[in-house]
């Protein structure tokens, strides 16, 4: 089953190459099962076992997946647009997406709301099946330290005040009905205008959603000692206007100052628990008055997590500088 899991990611991300690069010859349960070397039947049942759905119905939602962005993003015809995802006629589009998303293509393009889109799959983890890192390969770059000011932005999420970590996280949401991991990261998908979206279709990986975790006395301790409830969401600009999902919720948060810890792309299958010790030391030993700063504790502040193995693993913490906690302090 492990070699499976990870031959199944081969043909997950082979797919979403080839409709990046409107390479429909490729997407075929042909091509891809000679890829692995495997009969087609034996690739298409043990897609199923794994993915939990047929790997033509998989294949076609992920194609109105790319196509949608099109169709809210860009000025091509619908038809072009159906022709490039493989659609045999305006009217097979129409038909497909219409039943998909409960709208016709013309009319997402006149008022997109959010939608859930058939996010990308992520069958091999090695960290979820408990295997660690292979052979242990220490990083040899360090963590980054730096201040920023972060703009006002909004923050659209879902919150859990019981959860610990990412996968305990989805666990605990799962049990919620409309709050499961690919419902929530779908329709997150399918948002436009995210502060963080680098163009791509899976979550935390160029989608712009991210964890947070924001001061809550309704939460639970953290390993410092604050209250702290764990969510999964996306910065919007300001002035975002669209729909709110009703499972979600949304929150202006004010420009404000930030302490970042940068750690720069390192191998996910070899570094990534090195890496993360390596901030959790660089986190505690940091000298924040020192530097004229401390972590800023109040309730409704927010740390961000940014996590893209090919770009960077990084901490975002609330911060306030130490002249405005005396001034404070005084004025009381």
């Amino acid at each position: 089953m492990y070699e499976w899991q990870k031959q199944i990611q081969v043909i997950v991300d082979e797919i979403d190459e080839c409709m990046k690069g409107h390479s429909d010859e490729a997407l075929t349960l042909r091509f891809l099962a000679r890829k692995l070397g495997y009969s087609e039947y034996h690739t298409t049942r043990k897609f199923k076992e794994i993915s939990g759905m047929q790997f033509r119905e998989y294949l076609r939602q992920r194609k109105l997946a790319f196509a949608l962005k099109e169709v809210r993003d860009s000025d091509k015809s619908l038809l072009d647009i159906a022709f490039d995802y493989g659609f045999s006629s305006h009217e097979a589009f129409t038909r497909s997406f219409k039943g998909t998303y409960g709208v016709t293509p013309s009319e997402y393009r006149r008022n997109p709301k959010p939608v859930v889109l058939r996010t990308k799959i992520s069958p091999f983890d090695r960290y979820f099946f408990g295997l660690g890192e292979i052979g242990m390969i220490k990083t040899t770059e360090g963590v980054k330290a730096y201040f920023v000011t972060i703009p006002a932005h909004k923050f659209l999420y879902i919150k859990n005040y019981e959860s610990n970590g990412y996968w305990d996280f989805w666990q605990k949401q799962s049990l919620i009905e409309g709050q499961d991991y690919e419902t929530i990261c779908g329709l997150l998908d399918s948002i436009k205008g995210k502060l963080d979206d680098g163009g791509g279709s899976e979550a935390n990986c160029g989608s712009g959603q991210i964890m947070a975790y924001m001061n809550d006395p309704k939460g639970r301790l953290c390993d410092w000692g604050i209250p702290r409830s764990e969510c999964w969401g996306v910065r919007l600009p300001l002035d975002y206007r669209g729909e709110v999902p009703p499972q979600m919720s949304m929150d202006d948060i004010p420009e404000n100052e930030y302490i970042v810890f940068e750690h720069g792309p390192f191998d996910y299958e070899q570094e990534n628990c090195s890496v993360e010790e390596k901030i959790e030391e660089a986190m505690a030993a940091f000298d924040y008055t020192g530097a004229g700063y401390c972590l800023d504790t109040s309730p409704g502040r927010i740390m961000y997590f940014y996590y893209n193995p090919e770009q960077y693993f990084k901490y975002i913490r609330p911060v306030k500088k130490l002249d405005k906690v005396y001034n404070t302090s005084s004025e009381k």
